[in-house]
Protein backbone atom coordinates (compact mmCIF):
# COMPACT_ATOMS: atom_id res chain seq x y z
CA UNK A 1 0.00 0.00 0.00
CA UNK A 2 2.82 2.43 0.79
CA UNK A 3 4.22 2.16 -2.74
CA UNK A 4 0.77 2.70 -4.22
CA UNK A 5 0.28 5.71 -2.00
CA UNK A 6 3.63 7.15 -3.11
CA UNK A 7 2.76 6.77 -6.78
CA UNK A 8 -0.67 8.29 -6.35
CA UNK A 9 0.49 11.24 -4.31
CA UNK A 10 3.36 11.92 -6.69
CA UNK A 11 0.86 12.40 -9.49
CA UNK A 12 -1.36 14.79 -7.57
CA UNK A 13 0.35 18.11 -8.38
CA UNK A 14 -0.83 17.72 -11.96
CA UNK A 15 -4.41 18.04 -10.70
CA UNK A 16 -3.87 21.40 -9.03
CA UNK A 17 -2.95 24.89 -10.11
CA UNK A 18 -0.01 25.63 -7.79
CA UNK A 19 -0.41 29.36 -8.33
CA UNK A 20 -3.94 29.33 -6.95
CA UNK A 21 -4.19 30.51 -3.37
CA UNK A 22 -6.82 30.24 -0.69
CA UNK A 23 -10.11 31.51 -1.99
CA UNK A 24 -12.55 31.71 0.92
CA UNK A 25 -11.64 35.37 1.38
CA UNK A 26 -12.67 36.18 -2.16
CA UNK A 27 -16.13 34.65 -1.87
CA UNK A 28 -19.23 36.84 -1.87
CA UNK A 29 -20.21 38.28 1.47
CA UNK A 30 -23.24 36.83 3.30
CA UNK A 31 -26.56 38.55 2.80
CA UNK A 32 -26.95 38.04 -0.94
CA UNK A 33 -30.39 37.37 -2.32
CA UNK A 34 -31.87 33.97 -1.57
CA UNK A 35 -31.80 33.07 -5.26
CA UNK A 36 -28.01 33.25 -5.19
CA UNK A 37 -27.78 31.21 -1.99
CA UNK A 38 -30.09 28.56 -3.43
CA UNK A 39 -28.26 28.31 -6.75
CA UNK A 40 -27.82 24.59 -7.33
CA UNK A 41 -24.68 22.96 -8.63
CA UNK A 42 -24.59 20.46 -11.48
CA UNK A 43 -22.11 18.18 -13.23
CA UNK A 44 -21.02 21.12 -15.39
CA UNK A 45 -20.42 23.37 -12.37
CA UNK A 46 -16.79 23.96 -11.47
CA UNK A 47 -14.59 23.89 -8.41
CA UNK A 48 -14.78 27.67 -8.54
CA UNK A 49 -18.56 27.45 -8.19
CA UNK A 50 -18.10 25.62 -4.89
CA UNK A 51 -15.41 27.95 -3.60
CA UNK A 52 -17.47 31.03 -4.36
CA UNK A 53 -20.94 29.80 -3.55
CA UNK A 54 -22.62 32.01 -0.92
CA UNK A 55 -23.93 28.93 0.91
CA UNK A 56 -20.36 27.85 1.69
CA UNK A 57 -19.06 31.25 2.73
CA UNK A 58 -16.23 30.93 5.26
CA UNK A 59 -15.80 27.16 5.01
CA UNK A 60 -15.81 26.37 1.28
CA UNK A 61 -12.35 24.84 1.27
CA UNK A 62 -13.40 22.44 4.00
CA UNK A 63 -15.97 21.03 1.58
CA UNK A 64 -13.20 19.99 -0.81
CA UNK A 65 -10.65 17.19 -0.35
CA UNK A 66 -7.30 18.94 0.07
CA UNK A 67 -5.95 21.38 2.66
CA UNK A 68 -3.45 24.12 1.84
CA UNK A 69 -3.38 23.49 -1.90
CA UNK A 70 -4.51 25.46 -4.88
CA UNK A 71 -7.07 23.94 -7.25
CA UNK A 72 -7.66 24.13 -10.93
CA UNK A 73 -10.84 26.09 -10.35
CA UNK A 74 -12.05 25.53 -13.91
CA UNK A 75 -12.32 21.78 -13.31
CA UNK A 76 -15.92 20.61 -13.70
CA UNK A 77 -17.55 18.53 -10.99
CA UNK A 78 -17.90 15.72 -13.53
CA UNK A 79 -14.12 15.30 -13.08
CA UNK A 80 -14.01 15.54 -9.30
CA UNK A 81 -12.95 11.89 -9.05
CA UNK A 82 -9.48 13.04 -10.19
CA UNK A 83 -9.10 14.70 -6.77
CA UNK A 84 -9.85 11.39 -4.98
CA UNK A 85 -7.05 8.97 -5.92
CA UNK A 86 -7.96 6.32 -3.31
CA UNK A 87 -11.64 6.23 -4.27
CA UNK A 88 -13.62 4.41 -6.93
CA UNK A 89 -17.17 4.56 -8.29
CA UNK A 90 -17.36 8.32 -7.74
CA UNK A 91 -20.85 9.20 -8.99
CA UNK A 92 -21.15 12.87 -9.96
CA UNK A 93 -24.90 12.99 -9.42
CA UNK A 94 -24.48 11.66 -5.88
CA UNK A 95 -21.70 14.16 -5.17
CA UNK A 96 -23.79 17.06 -6.46
CA UNK A 97 -26.82 15.88 -4.49
CA UNK A 98 -24.96 16.12 -1.19
CA UNK A 99 -23.68 19.60 -1.97
CA UNK A 100 -27.11 20.82 -3.08
CA UNK A 101 -28.70 19.52 0.10
CA UNK A 102 -26.43 21.83 2.10
CA UNK A 103 -27.17 24.70 -0.27
CA UNK A 104 -30.90 24.24 0.32
CA UNK A 105 -30.46 24.09 4.09
CA UNK A 106 -28.52 27.36 4.15
CA UNK A 107 -31.10 29.03 1.90
CA UNK A 108 -33.79 27.90 4.35
CA UNK A 109 -31.94 29.61 7.20
CA UNK A 110 -30.32 26.54 8.77
CA UNK A 111 -26.75 26.62 10.03
CA UNK A 112 -24.77 23.89 8.28
CA UNK A 113 -21.19 24.28 9.51
CA UNK A 114 -20.01 24.22 13.15
CA UNK A 115 -16.55 24.66 14.65
CA UNK A 116 -15.56 21.95 17.12
CA UNK A 117 -12.70 23.90 18.66
CA UNK A 118 -12.78 27.28 20.37
CA UNK A 119 -10.98 30.32 18.96
CA UNK A 120 -8.39 29.98 21.73
CA UNK A 121 -7.73 26.36 20.79
CA UNK A 122 -7.36 27.28 17.13
CA UNK A 123 -4.97 30.10 17.96
CA UNK A 124 -2.85 27.73 20.05
CA UNK A 125 -2.84 25.16 17.23
CA UNK A 126 -3.64 26.71 13.83
CA UNK A 127 -4.06 23.27 12.24
CA UNK A 128 -7.31 22.96 14.19
CA UNK A 129 -8.69 25.76 12.03
CA UNK A 130 -9.20 23.19 9.25
CA UNK A 131 -11.68 21.17 11.29
CA UNK A 132 -15.42 21.27 11.88
CA UNK A 133 -18.76 19.54 11.47
CA UNK A 134 -21.27 19.75 8.63
CA UNK A 135 -24.78 19.17 10.03
CA UNK A 136 -27.58 17.46 8.12
CA UNK A 137 -30.66 17.90 10.30
CA UNK A 138 -33.12 15.08 10.80
CA UNK A 139 -36.20 14.89 12.99
CA UNK A 140 -35.98 17.09 16.10
CA UNK A 141 -34.72 15.05 19.01
CA UNK A 142 -33.67 12.09 16.88
CA UNK A 143 -30.36 10.27 17.55
CA UNK A 144 -27.25 11.35 15.72
CA UNK A 145 -24.54 9.77 13.61
CA UNK A 146 -21.08 11.16 12.86
CA UNK A 147 -19.48 10.25 9.54
CA UNK A 148 -15.69 10.32 9.13
CA UNK A 149 -14.72 10.11 5.44
CA UNK A 150 -11.48 8.53 4.26
CA UNK A 151 -8.51 9.58 2.17
CA UNK A 152 -5.48 7.85 3.64
CA UNK A 153 -5.08 10.68 6.21
CA UNK A 154 -3.77 12.72 3.26
CA UNK A 155 -7.04 14.23 2.05
CA UNK A 156 -10.74 13.97 2.89
CA UNK A 157 -13.29 12.40 0.55
CA UNK A 158 -16.33 14.15 2.04
CA UNK A 159 -17.88 14.92 -1.35
CA UNK A 160 -17.99 11.19 -2.15
CA UNK A 161 -18.36 9.33 1.16
CA UNK A 162 -19.33 12.04 3.63
CA UNK A 163 -22.12 14.29 2.44
CA UNK A 164 -23.77 11.55 0.31
CA UNK A 165 -23.74 9.20 3.34
CA UNK A 166 -25.41 11.91 5.38
CA UNK A 167 -28.15 12.34 2.79
CA UNK A 168 -28.86 8.59 2.82
CA UNK A 169 -28.86 8.25 6.64
CA UNK A 170 -30.85 11.46 6.98
CA UNK A 171 -33.67 10.02 4.86
CA UNK A 172 -34.49 7.80 7.83
CA UNK A 173 -34.97 10.88 10.02
CA UNK A 174 -31.65 10.76 11.86
CA UNK A 175 -29.39 13.72 12.53
CA UNK A 176 -26.06 13.35 10.77
CA UNK A 177 -22.74 15.17 11.11
CA UNK A 178 -19.87 14.91 8.65
CA UNK A 179 -16.48 15.49 10.24
CA UNK A 180 -13.77 17.62 8.68
CA UNK A 181 -10.68 16.44 10.53
CA UNK A 182 -6.99 17.27 10.25
CA UNK A 183 -5.04 15.42 7.57
CA UNK A 184 -1.33 14.94 7.08
CA UNK A 185 -0.74 14.23 10.78
CA UNK A 186 -1.69 10.57 11.04
CA UNK A 187 -4.50 8.63 12.61
CA UNK A 188 -4.05 9.68 16.23
CA UNK A 189 -4.57 13.39 15.53
CA UNK A 190 -7.51 12.68 13.26
CA UNK A 191 -9.14 10.51 15.94
CA UNK A 192 -8.63 13.26 18.50
CA UNK A 193 -10.69 15.48 16.21
CA UNK A 194 -13.44 12.85 16.16
CA UNK A 195 -13.36 12.70 19.96
CA UNK A 196 -13.64 16.50 20.09
CA UNK A 197 -16.56 16.36 17.65
CA UNK A 198 -18.45 13.81 19.75
CA UNK A 199 -17.86 15.94 22.85
CA UNK A 200 -19.09 19.03 21.00
CA UNK A 201 -22.33 17.32 19.95
CA UNK A 202 -22.99 16.07 23.48
CA UNK A 203 -22.31 19.54 24.93
CA UNK A 204 -24.50 21.23 22.32
CA UNK A 205 -27.21 18.58 22.10
CA UNK A 206 -29.95 20.86 23.40
CA UNK A 207 -29.28 23.70 20.96
CA UNK A 208 -28.74 21.23 18.12
CA UNK A 209 -31.91 19.35 19.13
CA UNK A 210 -30.35 15.90 18.90
CA UNK A 211 -30.61 12.91 21.21
CA UNK A 212 -27.33 11.59 22.57
CA UNK A 213 -28.55 8.10 23.49
CA UNK A 214 -27.68 5.41 21.00
CA UNK A 215 -25.45 7.44 18.67
CA UNK A 216 -23.46 5.77 15.91
CA UNK A 217 -20.05 6.34 14.31
CA UNK A 218 -19.56 5.77 10.59
CA UNK A 219 -16.27 5.73 8.73
CA UNK A 220 -14.74 4.72 5.44
CA UNK A 221 -11.14 3.58 5.01
CA UNK A 222 -9.06 5.92 7.21
CA UNK A 223 -12.30 7.24 8.73
CA UNK A 224 -13.34 3.69 9.62
CA UNK A 225 -10.14 3.30 11.62
CA UNK A 226 -11.07 6.42 13.56
CA UNK A 227 -14.62 5.25 14.27
CA UNK A 228 -13.40 1.80 15.32
CA UNK A 229 -10.72 3.28 17.60
CA UNK A 230 -13.31 5.31 19.50
CA UNK A 231 -15.54 2.23 19.66
CA UNK A 232 -12.69 0.17 21.09
CA UNK A 233 -11.13 2.60 23.54
CA UNK A 234 -13.65 5.37 24.20
CA UNK A 235 -13.88 9.10 23.63
CA UNK A 236 -11.78 10.11 26.66
CA UNK A 237 -8.81 8.03 25.45
CA UNK A 238 -8.44 10.47 22.57
CA UNK A 239 -8.79 13.66 24.60
CA UNK A 240 -12.57 14.00 24.58
CA UNK A 241 -15.02 13.94 27.47
CA UNK A 242 -15.85 10.83 29.48
CA UNK A 243 -18.79 9.74 27.34
CA UNK A 244 -20.51 6.48 26.43
CA UNK A 245 -19.20 4.45 23.54
CA UNK A 246 -21.31 4.46 20.38
CA UNK A 247 -24.25 2.09 20.09
CA UNK A 248 -22.88 0.93 16.73
CA UNK A 249 -19.79 1.34 14.58
CA UNK A 250 -20.19 1.23 10.80
CA UNK A 251 -16.94 0.43 8.97
CA UNK A 252 -16.39 0.52 5.22
CA UNK A 253 -13.31 -0.89 3.46
CA UNK A 254 -10.47 -0.66 5.95
CA UNK A 255 -7.61 -2.87 7.09
CA UNK A 256 -7.94 -1.80 10.74
CA UNK A 257 -7.14 -4.73 13.07
CA UNK A 258 -6.96 -3.29 16.60
CA UNK A 259 -9.77 -4.16 19.01
CA UNK A 260 -10.55 -4.26 22.72
CA UNK A 261 -12.18 -6.94 24.86
CA UNK A 262 -15.54 -5.14 24.67
CA UNK A 263 -16.59 -3.80 21.29
CA UNK A 264 -19.76 -2.03 20.17
CA UNK A 265 -21.95 -3.81 17.61
CA UNK A 266 -20.16 -3.50 14.28
CA UNK A 267 -21.33 -3.43 10.67
CA UNK A 268 -18.57 -3.88 8.08
CA UNK A 269 -18.56 -3.75 4.28
CA UNK A 270 -15.74 -4.23 1.78
CA UNK A 271 -15.36 -4.83 -1.95
CA UNK A 272 -14.09 -8.19 -3.18
CA UNK A 273 -11.64 -6.42 -5.53
CA UNK A 274 -10.22 -4.02 -2.95
CA UNK A 275 -6.47 -3.81 -3.57
CA UNK A 276 -5.80 -1.22 -0.86
CA UNK A 277 -7.63 -2.85 2.07
CA UNK A 278 -8.16 -6.44 0.92
CA UNK A 279 -11.18 -8.32 2.34
CA UNK A 280 -8.91 -10.69 4.26
CA UNK A 281 -7.77 -7.79 6.45
CA UNK A 282 -11.34 -6.88 7.35
CA UNK A 283 -12.34 -10.50 7.82
CA UNK A 284 -9.55 -11.13 10.32
CA UNK A 285 -10.92 -8.41 12.59
CA UNK A 286 -14.51 -9.57 12.10
CA UNK A 287 -13.52 -13.07 13.23
CA UNK A 288 -11.96 -11.63 16.38
CA UNK A 289 -15.04 -9.56 17.17
CA UNK A 290 -17.27 -12.59 16.78
CA UNK A 291 -14.94 -14.58 19.00
CA UNK A 292 -15.43 -12.11 21.86
CA UNK A 293 -19.20 -12.06 21.35
CA UNK A 294 -19.65 -8.76 19.51
CA UNK A 295 -22.78 -8.54 17.34
CA UNK A 296 -21.47 -8.23 13.78
CA UNK A 297 -22.85 -7.95 10.27
CA UNK A 298 -20.39 -8.29 7.42
CA UNK A 299 -20.86 -7.66 3.70
CA UNK A 300 -18.31 -8.65 1.05
CA UNK A 301 -19.51 -7.05 -2.17
CA UNK A 302 -18.53 -8.73 -5.44
CA UNK A 303 -16.79 -6.90 -8.29
CA UNK A 304 -16.19 -3.68 -6.33
CA UNK A 305 -12.87 -2.02 -5.46
CA UNK A 306 -11.72 0.35 -2.74
CA UNK A 307 -13.54 3.54 -1.85
CA UNK A 308 -16.93 2.88 -3.47
CA UNK A 309 -18.81 5.33 -1.23
CA UNK A 310 -22.59 4.85 -1.33
CA UNK A 311 -22.07 2.26 -4.04
CA UNK A 312 -24.33 4.11 -6.48
CA UNK A 313 -24.41 2.18 -9.75
CA UNK A 314 -22.44 -0.78 -8.34
CA UNK A 315 -23.18 -4.04 -6.52
CA UNK A 316 -22.68 -2.16 -3.25
CA UNK A 317 -25.70 0.10 -3.77
CA UNK A 318 -28.07 -0.10 -0.79
CA UNK A 319 -25.50 -0.98 1.86
CA UNK A 320 -26.12 2.21 3.80
CA UNK A 321 -29.80 1.34 4.29
CA UNK A 322 -28.72 -2.07 5.62
CA UNK A 323 -26.29 -0.39 8.01
CA UNK A 324 -29.01 1.96 9.26
CA UNK A 325 -31.21 -1.04 10.08
CA UNK A 326 -28.28 -2.62 11.94
CA UNK A 327 -27.82 0.60 13.95
CA UNK A 328 -31.51 0.64 14.82
CA UNK A 329 -31.35 -2.93 16.12
CA UNK A 330 -28.26 -2.06 18.20
CA UNK A 331 -29.67 0.97 19.98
Amino acid sequence: MNSLKTILLASLPLLFDPSAGRTDATMPQPGRAESAERRHLSATSTVSDILRHPAFFGHARRVLPWDERGYDESMSLSRISSLLPYHSAVDTRTVVGGLNRMIDDVADGRQVFYDIYSEQEKLADPSKGNTGLFFFRGKPGAPFAIVSPGGGFAYLGSVHEGFPYAVEINREGYNVFVLKYRVGQGGRIATEDLAAAISFVFESSRSLDVATDGYSLWGSSAGARMAASIGSHGVATFGGDDLPKPAAVIMAYTAHSDHSDREPPTFAVVGSEDGIAPPASMESRIEELRRIGTPVEYRRVPSVGHGFGTGAGTNAEGWIAEAVRFWERSR
